[in-house]
């Protein structure tokens, strides 16, 4: 939005701006702010940032060691509609409180590092991303969990089960389980409140390719948006996660992006279309190759499938994650390339014809990523196949133009190698296999380290010693 600080305080100054909102975000991926009155930002604040305590932050600093400061990234800029008081935002980049070096730790850094890490191997200039955006939007959700009351109870007035509250609506329109894709008004209730996403999302200076019902007849959407550079998309993805909630809370309404909220439901991805271009030109077309795609594209593709397994970790970090990566549901647990196959790792769309908008399309990652720490991941493992030359034939990943779940091919299916079946499986996975995240100093391995500890520690044990009401079904009357 912004090129220069004045243009931000001269911004300020005629557009009565009452507020500046610093945003940033975890290691693990949370959204955090900071506000202070907008008579404050000054090129004095620009240098020397704004003070927070790092060590109440997940992933960041020890208690002893906890100092660093936020430094706006004005050309994030943006108008948050969401406020009462005229509000600025900036995402911020994080640094050293005493000497002002980037801390290694802020996501955004690691994005950064990972784009000039592909500028100096020399193999393309500029790598491109669109994510598309699955979630669900609910009228009413509950849940506790508590040691004697443990519950989750959710409605949505589009489904079929919603007269179970006694508040759903009575007018039969209720969508059948798994017709959802691009259902129409009355159905589709959720319209208005995905077009002011989109509107708001676009204010904000995010291009959006559509938007449309998802299969989920529980209230599952999607918003797709056009493709850019990777710290730009993980910034997006960010603030279209924000706007979603934001948006359906305004219609009374609660939106989560939560891989698997409902049993017997189809889960909701995160899928990161991809590409590659050195100087304007498209890396990833070759019109005699499978697919359209270049052997550089397909050692790319067979990078990313090779370290699958390892930046799950990244892509997929939670265990509700992995109740969605199940055959099925369309989820892409066979790590396979195709063309247009959505049972495959990676698909490549059939649609994108043209040199420019040749693609590939990785489909298991979900919005409980950080898309700083994901997208980085997904191309330095890209990279690592276009630099040691891997061919896609010699690892097994395809292409395989078939449909998977179908009885006859069940031999080829068995061949496949599949991506871990959960988060304890995929952080053993990064475990054994992070080196090449190494590669440009993008990561260091101390990230790791604190990753795979506060996944552990914060997540999967504190699931694993908690009766559910699902073990109460099975075993109470032993």
């Amino acid at each position: 939005m912004f090129a220069a600080i004045e243009e931000v305080t001269k911004y300020i100054r005629q557009n009565d701006i009452c507020f500046i909102d610093l945003k940033y975000t975890n290691l693990i991926g949370g959204l955090h702010h900071i506000t202070i009155p907008g008579h404050q930002f000054s090129s004095k604040l620009m240098e020397e940032g704004v003070g927070f305590d790092s060590s109440s932050t997940p992933g960041f600093k020890t208690l002893e060691a906890g100092d660093m400061v936020l430094i706006p990234d004005i050309q994030t800029g943006f108008i948050d509609p969401f406020h009462e008081y005229p509000t600025l935002s900036f995402l911020c980049n994080i640094a050293e409180a005493d000497t002002k070096q980037r801390f290694h730790r802020d996501p955004r850094y690691i994005a950064t590092l990972a784009e000039e890490y592909l500028i100096s191997t020399g193999i393309a200039t500029e790598s491109k991303w669109g994510p598309e955006f699955e979630y669900y939007i609910f009228d009413n959700v509950d849940y506790r969990n508590d040691p004697f009351y443990s519950y989750f109870k959710i409605n949505s007035n589009e489904a079929q089960w919603s007269n179970y509250f006694d508040e759903g609506k009575q007018d039969g329109y209720q969508l059948f389980n798994h017709r959802g894709y691009h259902a129409t008004p009355p159905y589709d209730e959720l319209y208005n409140v995905r077009s002011e996403t989109v509107k708001v999302m676009e204010n904000c200076g995010i291009p959006v390719r559509y938007h449309h019902h998802e299969v989920g007849s529980s209230g599952q959407v999607e918003i797709e948006v056009l493709l850019g550079n990777l710290t730009r998309m993980a910034d997006v993805t960010i603030l279209t996660k924000y706007i979603a909630k934001m948006v359906a809370r305004k219609y009374g309404k609660t939106a989560t992006f939560m891989p698997k909220p409902l049993h017997d439901e189809p889960g909701s991805g995160m899928h990161f279309h991809q590409h590659l271009f050195k100087d304007g030109k498209p890396l990833f077309y070759d019109s005699k190759g499978y697919g359209g795609l270049s052997q550089l594209a397909q050692s790319y593709i067979t990078g990313i499938l090779k370290h699958a397994p390892a930046i799950t970790a990244l892509t997929n970090p939670s265990t509700n994650s992995y109740k969605r990566l199940i055959p099925g549901f369309e989820a892409p647990v066979a790590l396979f390339f195709s063309l247009g196959n959505r049972s495959s790792a990676i698909r490549i769309p059939k649609y994108a014809i043209s040199p420019e908008s040749k693609r590939i399309e990785y489909r298991p990652p979900d919005a409980t990523c950080n898309p700083y720490l994901a997208m980085s991941a997904m191309l330095l493992a890209g990279i690592d196949g276009i630099r040691n030359k891997l061919k896609i034939a010699d690892e097994g990943f395809g292409p395989f133009d078939i449909n998977l779940f179908d009885p006859q091919n069940e031999n080829v299916r068995n061949s496949i190698k599949s991506l871990p079946t959960s988060l304890e499986s995929a952080l053993d996975h990064l475990q054994q296999d992070y080196k090449f995240l190494l590669n440009g100093n993008v990561f260091q391995k101390d990230i790791f380290e604190s990753w795979i500890n506060y996944k552990i520690t914060n997540e999967i044990l504190e699931n694993r010693n908690r009766p559910t009401p699902y073990e109460y079904l099975l075993y109470y009357g032993v």
